[in-house]
Parts: C-alpha cells; structure tokens; sequence
C-alpha cells in the first residue's frame, strides 16, 4: 500500500514529527506506514435505496490496512462529519497501550471538524482483522475496513502465498440511517429485523471475485455486522481454514463455515472446477427467517453464468454449528508472528488464579429495553476511564463495580469496571442463559477457547476442556443456553473494554471494563499518555506528557 504523509505541509510535518519523538520511545527500528483518512457522510445505496453512509476517502467499506508485524501505522483522521467520532481496531492488541484503542471506555472522540493521529504499532501479531467506528451507532452506517498482519519474510507461514488474497466483509444491514436505528434505541425499543446481508457494501450479486483455474486464493473474512451469524459457502468448492484472528489453525477443509458477528477468519479457496461462475452464499443463522445474499466465484476462462440455486446450508441447527466450532485447533507446529511453534506456549499447564463467571440478561430500566452482564447495565461517564484512571481523577469509576459471580438480581444502571492483576492467569466462563447465539470480543488480548457446551457450568465442565490445542483469538460465540469458557495470560496494562457485538445490546449495556493493573508506573509496562491525546471531559486541560 503506498505510503501518504498528511495532506498539508505544516500538517504533515507537525503529524510526522509527532510520530518519530513518540516512537523513539516506542521502539523505532521497526518500520513506519503513515495513512491520512478523511471520514464524510455519502449517499449509498447498498440495498437499492438511499441512506447516509460513513466513508472513508470517499470508500464504503473504507480502504484496507496492510501491515506486516511489528509495523508501526501513523493513521492521521480527520473527522468531517456533524458528530463526534472514534475508530476502534477490532483484533489489534494495542500492547501497553490502550489510549490508543479508539473506544470511548479510553480515548476522547474526534471533534467535529478536527483530526486526530492514531499511533499503533501491530506487535507481535499476524492475521486478519478490521477496524469500525465504536462510538453512537455508527457501525450501522459504515466507517469499517479490513486490516490484515503479513508475517515478516523470514518466518515460516504454514502454506504456499495464495495467487490473490481477498478481504471479504459481511454483515447484516438496514435500510434505515443509522440515525433512526439509534432514536428507536434511545427510546428504549428493540431493533426490528434486518433488511438483508451486505458483501463488502454490496446487496445481492454485487461482488464477484476473479480466480484463475488451478490457482489457490485466500479469503480474510470478517462479520462486520450488528447481529446475525452468518454461514459461508460457494457453489460446489470446499474452503480450508488456515487462520482464526491471529492464530494460524489446523487445516481443516470445510463446505460452509458459520462466522459469528465481529469474528474473522481466513480460509484457502482453489478453483478447481469446471470453467465457469459459481455463487459465492451468506445466510443468516439461527434467525426466525433465513437472510440470504450471493456473490459470484468468476473463473477468469468461465464458460458461462451461475447455474442452478445457490447452495442451501444450516439454518437453526446448533450442534453443528457447535461441532465446528470445536473442531477449530491451533497448529501447534506452525510458526505464529515470531520463528518459535505456536504450541510452544502450553497454556494449559498453568495454573489459573481466578475464575471469572459472566452472565447476560435483557430486561427494562425506567421502562426501557436495557442489556446487562451480571446485573449491570453499562452506562458511559463523562470522562473515558483510562484518563481518569492515568491522571487518578475521582469520580469516574470503581474498580469492583461489577461483581466476578452473577448475582441474580435484577438490571440496574453503573459504570462497570472489574478489577484483575497484571501477570495472573484467569478463567473467564461466560454464561448464555438466554435463547439467542451470544459474541463476545475483549480488546488487548488473544485468548484460548479452552470448552463450550450446552445447559449450566458448573467447576465440573473443565474436565472437557481442551488444554492442549485450543484455539487463540478475540472474539468468542456462546449458544443458546450455553456456556463458552476461556484462558487468558493478563500480560497487557490498560482499560480494556469487553462487549457484545450484537450492537445494540453493546449500545444498550452489554459491557464493561476490564482494568488489568499494575502499581508500577514503568514505560516496560505500560505507556504514559499519548502526547497528542484529545483530553476531554474531567481530563480536559490536563498536561499529556513531555516529549
């Protein structure tokens, strides 16, 4: 991807200077790639009808990231819109680094007509990922793209470079603004059932993607959307998966493959069939009523059109889908972001220090729809917590907020912080005792999917966990009446915010903060304050740091 510099000459070289003296903090043998992203409202009609979208450069979805590990991104944004604005990095780890994680839980929005330079550095990691933006309801409008993490060129990845490489964003959309889903929400009511699914911001047949016969592809592709589980297929070709969020996988080959929302996967495609164009299929899962979209696989020599229905696949079914899910494994063999095997590191010959047990509930407050994880109902203060928690700012937030058990009580409103120590090894069991598929994501950390099963856990269900070859990512499914446990090293300082991605419940509640902390105040632990930070609310006109 070419390198840009900010547009103007004074700009550019405050921005570039500003990088460079924060970077020769931050380790500056690694190299640089600077972005300059103008964010706009625009005319779309991914549905056929028109609706305010969020661009990016004029792009809907935006322009992709590429990166290789350990590259440090100069992202400079300016937000042209009436609103504030944040971007988040679904998937980057932000080591010692949360300030710049772009949620409203650790940094202060983009004003209106003003910009602001995102400095990320991709550490330590490899994959597949994308960034959207996280504050009001945004992400129904746009605003998102991918990111993908190449390897360095000296360590080993697990199978030969694809002929093309495709970054696939799906979701499901509404025909209405962002706007109107937003009022409806602040009125205290549901969402209504999507209008359909989106294939990198196109209806049906809107995408299609050229191979060549024989050739080998790999497609990065990521569930952008607001709700819906979405199951992936092509017409009469099997998919091997080789990458989940950072974590290079067993190969598996499958024929359909279920992508939960805010999930990324990487599978390997060859066109080995005859010559001609095959339908590219996501539908929906687990809903009342079956969402459907196509694109279409083009050979580059095809003799013809799509032929036939496109392929049907799951529906409601829930232990296939949690059969998959399961069968989804580390490559203990293979070489991550760095030389050594992935399985170097034996997780489950560590010790936890404690368990952590999440529950979910929906239910009203003062006569509105209202989400929460054991009790409690997120509700945003005026000040971002990591602000507050650096310039020590009373007030804000508690640590222990949130109980670490449910407590069966009924919803009520709070800032939720839970308290966990830096360098401790933790249990996280999240709990779905409602009829829905539940997805989790925790910014700052891979985690290992260690079991998932059906009904209540109890200290029993460890002894089916997978202590041995369980997979590293981000984002976690939880079925209906369900359980999802996981292992998680807190090596990574900082405000870390876990949610739903089902969006409107994150909007209405589900989430909270995980303050992983350390009484130290080295930089080996844990940066101090950007020195280009926007400081706002109780933070604002605070001094960021000397350079």
């Amino acid at each position: 991807m070419p390198l840009k510099l900010a547009g103007g000459a004074t700009v550019g070289s405050l921005l570039l200077c500003v990088a460079i003296s924060l970077f020769h903090i931050a380790g500056a043998e690694d190299p640089y790639r600077f972005f300059n992203w103008n964010v706009t409202y625009g005319d779309i009609y991914p549905l056929g009808v028109r609706q305010t979208g969020i661009l990016i450069n004029g792009q809907f979805p935006g322009p992709d990231i590429h990166s290789v590990t350990n590259d440090n991104l100069i992202i400079n944004v300016f937000n042209s819109l009436d609103e504030p604005f944040l971007l988040s990095w679904n998937g980057i780890q932000q080591r010692r680094n949360s300030f710049e994680d772009g949620v409203f839980g650790t940094t202060c929005p983009i004003p209106p007509g003003k910009n602001f330079t995102y400095i990320l550095q991709v550490k330590d990691q490899i994959g597949s990922f994308y960034y959207f933006p996280s504050l009001a309801f945004h992400k129904a409008a746009g605003g998102f793209g991918g990111i993908r993490i190449l390897s360095r060129p000296r360590i080993p990845v697990p199978f030969p470079d694809p002929a093309g490489d495709y970054t696939v964003l799906i979701g499901d959309w509404y025909k209405s603004n962002h706007t109107t889903l937003k009022a409806r929400l602040d009125r205290g009511k549901k969402l209504p059932f999507p209008d359909g699914i989106l294939i990198n911001g196109r209806g049906p047949n809107g995408v299609s993607l050229n191979v060549e016969q024989g050739k080998t592809y790999r497609l990065r592709i990521s569930n952008v959307g607001l709700q819906h589980s979405l199951n992936f297929r092509i017409q009469n070709h099997k998919m091997k998966l080789v990458e989940v969020e950072g974590t290079h996988t067993l190969q598996t080959t499958y024929s359909s493959l279920d992508v939960h929302v805010g999930q990324s996967y990487s599978v390997l495609v060859t066109a080995d069939q005859p010559a001609q164009d095959y339908y590219i299929v996501f539908s929906s899962r687990f809903s009342y009523k079956v969402l459907t979209t196509t694109g279409v696989l083009r050979y580059s020599n095809s003799a013809g059109p799509v032929s036939g229905p496109p392929p049907g696949g799951p529906t409601i079914q829930i232990d296939w889908s949690l059969n998959q899910a399961r069968s989804i494994r580390t490559n203990l063999t293979a070489s991550g972001p760095r030389p050594n095997p992935q399985g170097s590191y034996h997780y489950g010959m560590i010790n936890t220090t404690k368990t952590i047990i999440l529950a979910s509930s929906a239910g009203q407050v003062n006569g509105k729809q209202r989400y929460a994880i054991n009790s409690v109902s997120y509700v945003a203060p005026d000040t971002p917590l990591k602000l507050a928690d650096y310039f020590k700012i009373s007030g804000v937030f508690r640590p222990g907020s949130i109980s670490d058990r449910p407590t069966g009580g009924g919803i009520y409103l709070d800032t939720s912080v839970l308290q966990a120590d830096y360098r401790t090894f933790v249990e996280i069991v999240f709990q779905n005792n409602e009829k829905i598929v539940q997805s989790y994501h925790l910014d700052g950390y891979s985690f290992f999917v260690v079991g998932m099963d059906g009904g209540q856990w109890t200290p029993a269900s460890r002894n089916q966990y997978n202590l041995r070859d369980a997979v590293a990512r981000c984002t976690t499914q939880v079925y209906p009446f369900s359980w999802t446990a996981i292992y998680i090293a807190l090596d990574n300082v900082g405000m870390w915010n876990l949610r739903s991605e089902f969006w409107a419940r994150q909007y209405l509640g589900q989430q909270l903060y995980l303050r992983v902390y350390t009484a130290s105040t080295s930089i080996r632990d844990e940066f101090p304050v950007p020195k280009n930070a926007i400081l706002c609310g109780r933070a604002s006109g605070r001094h960021t740091r000397p350079l």
